[in-house]
């Protein structure tokens, strides 16, 4: 993304903070009830489309249900869900639920979820956002304002997204065999949860489920971050201006990973958004 580093990652990591410090102390509690009896899992945790399966499972034996009904209509059967959009217009195809197991991504799928997150409707919404944000702030004076710097800002913005998916999500994950979606963790103190999910930026999981260097996140950012340099002014394809870009790709991402930990607590509490199980 070419975004000013002085608005909107801080923006997203501060507003994540700010809400998981109001509403995850009420369910550490609730959590730490649930680990004591929990199976040991690996260290990582999993998915949007195992959530419908998680919920019914998790209903308790004794609890009757009406054939038609979902198994629970409580804030409990949020919890730790991932949904594949925050709000409906924030991608977050990526989010795997908390204690969630999948199996290895398929290169089609890989190919696939970097398609979601560039072409899906949410992300026409982001990235109309994110060019807002740039015009407002003037961060590229050449593309002047108006509706006609807003459509360069657009394209842009719109492009430095996909390039970036499609080199984070897709190839870099297909060439080092990485795994580009991100485990909730879901458990623990704000500084556990808020530390882990900022060094998802720098340790991914491999597809046979190891820890490694996140290649597929630091290579591939840069990556994009050099092709940018063909289709901006020639004053910001200095190795400078690249650089910063570089940078300012990894602390949004960054940034997003802190929201999406903490998603689930505030959709559980505030907006009560139920989690997705089809395809979308």
């Amino acid at each position: 993304m070419h975004l000013n580093l002085r608005c909107f990652p801080r923006w997203i990591a501060a507003g994540a903070l700010c809400l998981a410090c109001t509403f995850v102390p009420r369910v550490q509690a609730q959590d730490a009830a649930e680990s004591a009896h929990a199976v040991d899992m690996p260290d990582l945790p999993d998915a949007p489309s195992a959530v419908a399966a998680q919920s019914s499972s998790s209903q308790p034996a004794s609890t009757p249900t009406t054939q038609g009904q979902p198994p629970s209509a409580n804030n409990n059967s949020l919890e730790g869900k991932q949904t594949k959009r925050i709000l409906w217009i924030i991608p977050n195809f990526r989010a795997v639920s908390v204690d969630a197991k999948l199996p290895p991504q398929t290169v089609k799928e890989k190919f696939w979820g970097a398609t979601q997150d560039s072409f899906d409707y949410s992300s026409v919404i982001y990235v109309g956002i994110l060019a807002g944000i740039s015009q407002a702030e003037d961060s590229i004076p050449e593309f002047h304002q108006g509706a006609a710097g807003y459509g360069r800002y657009y394209w842009h913005t719109f492009v430095d997204n996909a390039d970036e998916n499609y080199w984070v999500e897709f190839f870099l994950p297909v060439a080092f065999r990485q795994d580009p979606r991100y485990y909730t963790l879901g458990r623990g103190g704000i500084i556990k949860r808020t530390g882990y999910s900022i060094s998802r930026v720098f340790i991914t999981r491999t597809d046979a489920g190891n820890n490694t260097f996140n290649v597929s996140e630091i290579v591939g950012a840069g990556a994009a971050a050099g092709i940018s340099t063909l289709y901006y002014p020639s004053r910001y394809a200095t190795w400078t201006k690249t650089g910063q870009r570089w940078l300012i790709s990894v602390g949004l991402d960054g940034g997003t990973f802190l929201f999406k930990e903490f998603w689930p607590d505030i959709n559980a509490k505030i907006f009560h958004q139920k989690p997705e199980t089809s395809a979308p």
